[in-house]
């Protein structure tokens, strides 16, 4: 059982490089390894419960990427929630920042999507392509790549798979990375994430909502179907987070208003919620021989820009492109030279977003009364000045 490429974790992106290396027809063999590989649409239903509570803005450089693989035109139009508008102040101050799509000549600054309607979309593309083996296994293991250039890939059910390239795309946690023993540098932010569904009292006119607060941003970004309904990301410190989790639903939409200001009137309704801790994680290399990281395997960072899965698009399209690019000139997919060019390709970009969304937090958290000055003087200006900000923003979208 040997393959050119086994891409371990079929999540957003192992099959959007799964998607990429099939569609580019170039003799590859591929398999995709996940025990999670599931054949099944995702729930259409439209009340608050129904919705993914993981959702992601995708920038316009992932829609066209999505599109490329044909995966944008099969998430239903009717769960796709643009957004126009982007409203950012500081809870400490008067600072305030506004982004419009109109000012910036962009039809939308990005679209809020579920990830299980991105995956399923994604999905429909991997099974339709023959090309692309889908193992429903857990990996045991990974070996040393032996002399004859192939890694070997243990299964949950004891065979073996063998991979010129093996391609770990299984999530943060990920085990190709420990096996590969490539080390990480990382830190616990000390915040926690709750995420949940919510119903306002006023609509969210397509726009995407964030107040910084001293205890980490909170964000409400429109969903789909309801232009009251809205996705929030309350990141906050350990304490609070078990105080507003221990509340019942009425107490939760009450903190929840208090904590946004009010700014959509009264929080009417809640669905469950769930919460995870947030941390920062970078792998200091992406690849050793044989093996290559992406998206939250290689990073993870804040969510406070939204930027996780965007990085992560941006990582499966450059991969593929190298492995394609050295598979037509006969080289050794999993050498240095290949797999060190994705790294010079994706690393930059990756640790200076990281950088950034670091100092926004360590900015915004700080109650020094001069960086609380500095700080909304500085948005201040900064709303002012258009050409900085369609820069900014081209930045983010992916279209400078």
């Amino acid at each position: 059982m040997k393959y050119d490429v086994v891409i371990v974790g079929a999540g957003l992106v192992g099959q959007a490089v799964a998607a990429s290396l099939a569609q580019a027809d170039a003799g590859l063999t591929i398999a995709l390894v996940d025990p999670a590989f599931r054949d099944s649409a995702p729930d259409t239903n439209t009340d608050i419960q129904s919705f993914d509570l993981r959702v992601s803005a995708l920038t316009a450089k992932s829609q066209a990427y999505l599109s490329r693989l044909g995966a944008w035109e099969k998430i239903p139009a009717q769960r796709l929630a643009p957004y126009r508008h982007m409203h950012v102040w500081d809870a400490e101050g008067t600072g305030s920042v506004t982004f419009n799509a109109a000012e910036l000549h962009v039809p939308v600054l990005g679209h809020i999507v579920e990830n299980r309607q991105t995956l399923w979309a994604l999905q429909q593309c991997v099974q339709s392509l023959s090309s692309i083996d889908v193992i429903s296994q857990p990996v045991r293991y990974i070996d040393n790549r032996s002399a004859d250039g192939y890694t070997p890939v243990a299964l949950g059910d004891g065979s073996t798979l063998q991979a010129k390239l093996v391609v770990g795309a299984d999530g943060a946690m990920s085990r190709i990375r420990q096996w590969a023993e490539v080390p990480t540098t990382e830190w616990d932010y000390g915040h926690h994430a709750i995420v949940a569904t919510v119903r306002c009292e006023q609509p969210l006119q397509e726009t995407a909502w964030q107040r910084f607060r001293p205890q980490g941003p909170l964000a409400f970004l429109p969903m789909p179907h309801d232009p009251h309904l809205a996705s929030i990301v309350w990141s906050t410190s350990e304490e609070e987070a078990d105080e507003v989790l221990a509340m019942s639903d009425a107490e939760f939409n009450q903190a929840l208003s208090a904590a946004f200001e009010g700014r959509l009137g009264q929080i009417v309704e809640t669905s469950a919620k769930a919460r995870f801790p947030l941390r920062q994680r970078h792998a200091r290399a992406y690849w050793c021989e044989g093996v290559v990281l992406a998206g939250d395997a290689a990073h993870t960072i804040h969510p406070l820009a939204g930027q996780g899965v965007n990085l992560g698009f941006k990582d499966a399209e450059t991969l593929a492109e190298e492995i394609i690019r050295a598979q037509s000139k006969g080289l050794d997919i999993g050498s240095a030279l290949v797999l060190g060019r994705y790294q010079r390709r994706r690393q930059a970009d990756n640790l200076s977003t990281m950088a950034v969304m670091e100092g926004f937090k360590q900015l915004f958290g700080s109650d020094q009364p001069v960086l609380r000055w500095l700080r909304n003087e500085g948005m201040r200006l900064f709303d002012r000045l258009l050409p900085v900000k369609q820069h900014v923003v081209m930045k983010a979208m992916g279209l400078d």
